[in-house]
């Protein structure tokens, strides 16, 4: 990224402008001649955040070398989320980011940022609850959790993620049986199939990430034991 040039950030900021309010996305590209940036388009639904069409960057690939992840802030600075840097880890590449419309921008590197497990903004498909089972488990027991395509709203629109999946990720159903440090609850909450969980930490205590909140420790009792529809356990841990 260091030959980044005046007119190449001309070019991002181009395209995000034509995106605007959405995010818009694209690649940087070392291509012979040089780096080159190529427009994306962003399949998600929200304005919030960004989803690269993987065929875009299977385009990109083949075109030359991909060596930089390019996003928008609209009416935001462009100092990387919580959610940018985890990203950004995952794809193990610079990150771009630009606001638009005022035009400043900012370079972000993987660095092996982890998020913590408590306090952590949500965002879906990025930190969300699966996201902080997934983690906890990493970072606890030293176990790599599958990872799951989560569309957003899955749930209201025919999804049944945490049902059909549990036993590909590794676990057994022990509903009923006495709870154990490490379980993990899946529960429902205004939706027609489970789509909640968290991890019981054992004292009648349950580590969970709800939608539009940070990710926190709270009490299991009441209405969570309420929603809770299935319980399950790693197969390591029976």
């Amino acid at each position: 990224m260091s030959d980044l040039s005046i007119f190449l950030v001309s070019a991002v900021l181009e395209h995000a402008r034509q995106e605007f309010p959405r995010e818009s996305c694209g690649l940087m590209v070392l291509v012979e001649g040089g780096l080159v940036y190529r427009p994306c388009r962003n399949l998600a639904e929200s304005q919030a955040h960004f989803h690269l069409a993987p065929e875009d960057f299977a385009r990109a690939e083949a075109e030359g070398e991909v060596v930089a992840v390019v996003h928008s802030h609209p009416n935001a600075s462009p100092a990387p989320s919580e959610a940018d840097r985890v990203m950004c880890e995952r794809w193990g590449l610079p990150w771009l980011i630009v606001n638009v419309p005022v035009g400043h921008w900012q370079v972000l590197h993987p660095s092996g940022y982890r998020p913590p497990l408590v306090g952590r903004p949500f965002s879906h498909g990025v930190l969300d609850c699966f996201s902080l089972i997934r983690d906890y488990y990493r970072e606890t027991l030293g176990l790599e959790l599958r990872d799951f395509e989560r569309p957003d709203d899955w749930w209201a629109k025919g999804g049944n993620l945490y049902l059909e999946g549990y036993e590909q990720a590794g676990f057994v159903d022990v509903t009923g049986a006495p709870l154990r440090e490490h379980d993990v609850l899946l529960m429902q909450l205004r939706s027609k199939v489970p789509n909640h969980a968290g991890v019981y930490l054992g004292a009648d205590v349950v580590l969970h990430h709800l939608q539009a909140s940070l990710s926190k420790r709270e009490t299991y009792s009441g209405f969570w034991a309420k929603v809770t529809r299935k319980v399950v356990r790693h197969r390591t841990l029976c």
